[in-house]
């Protein structure tokens, strides 16, 4: 096998695999308008993105807020507990 056979073998693999997502979840404790300051914070969406998250949240219970690979949604989900956000990761669905 090639290097350039190898390459292109593990890439496919690589790009076949699901990504993973940082979920916040709904808690009785953050108002709704510091969750949404976090989200604008840390994660750098504009006003009314933070607002759109916020409110899925609180309405649905939780929202996706990050999709990527499992170190850097790990990451993101520490930096929440940090915030005092209730955070975890999955493998995103398919």
């Amino acid at each position: 096998m090639t290097k350039t056979a190898e390459h292109t073998e593990l890439r496919e693999e690589v790009s076949l695999d699901r990504p993973w997502v940082t979920l916040v979840w709904d808690d009785p404790v953050n108002l709704m308008s510091y969750v949404a300051y976090v989200f604008r914070s840390y994660f750098g969406v504009t006003p009314k993105h933070a607002e759109r998250l916020m409110l899925q949240v609180h309405n649905n219970g939780r929202a996706v807020v990050a999709t990527g690979n499992r170190e850097s949604m790990e990451r993101h989900v520490e930096a929440m507990h940090g915030y005092g956000l209730w955070a975890t990761l999955a493998k995103a669905e398919e």
